[in-house]
């Protein structure tokens, strides 16, 4: 009995790991578009007009509001098909995961931003440079530091949140997991095993953000 299962998990292997493979890229994507999106929407509701920052709470409302789950299905099936975006299932998973990283990502950063000292900033001005140039070259650098930890964590949840990717039928790890589980009527065997793999990601990727961490660590910072 034990022999079966095992065979069954050595014969989907190559096609669970290409599907590791494809979730990393999802995973990375996602979250380096929730980076792009994040700091200037960080940076807007720190120090932009009040209208803007009225547009950025409703976009950090609705993305942290509503499950993504039902984004998925929001995308794929409604707002792309309206806007003739052929986009593939790959592609809408990566986006809906970014996007919803972004209203996340942008409260890291915002209370990053906010725990610095203000004197820096009316220091910078003071010597000379203007707001954009101080933002870019004193807190940025700064935010972007101290803000490794709670980024560690954003990485875990778009990992764990990308086998919804599922539901549009992108081929990641989970969604192989599956087929192989129909066909073969091993799930919980396959769903262990690819649990493992997802633990396995999980720690490595929290390991190499850890010793990023400590090398970029501010000295004498305290949160």
């Amino acid at each position: 009995m034990l022999y079966q299962k095992v065979l069954v998990i050595l014969d989907a292997l190559p096609y669970i790991l290409q599907g590791a493979g494809i979730t990393l890229v999802i995973v990375i994507g996602a979250l380096f578009l929730g980076l792009v999106m994040g700091l200037p929407l960080a940076l807007i509701q720190v120090y932009g007009h009040p209208v803007l920052k009225r547009i950025i709470g409703l976009y950090v409302w609705f993305f942290r509001g509503v499950p993504i789950l039902i984004l998925m299905f929001l995308f794929y099936f409604g707002i792309f098909e309206l806007l003739h975006l052929n986009l593939s299932a790959f592609a809408t998973t990566a986006l809906v995961l970014g996007m919803t990283s972004a209203a996340y990502q942008s409260q890291i950063f915002r209370g990053s931003i906010q725990s610095l000292p203000q004197g820096q900033l009316k220091a910078a001005l003071a010597l000379g440079m203007n707001r954009r140039q101080a933002i870019a070259s004193i807190i940025l650098p700064q935010t972007l530091r101290i803000s490794i930890p709670a980024w560690s964590n954003e990485y875990s949840i778009i990992l764990k949140d990308s086998a919804l990717a599922y539901v549009v039928g992108a081929m990641d790890m989970f969604t192989r997991t599956h087929f192989v589980a129909s066909r073969t009527y091993e799930h919980l065997t396959l769903f262990v095993f690819v649990g493992c793999i997802y633990l396995v990601i999980t720690i490595f990727g929290l390991r190499l953000l850890a010793r990023l961490e400590k090398k970029l660590r501010i000295p004498g910072y305290t949160s």
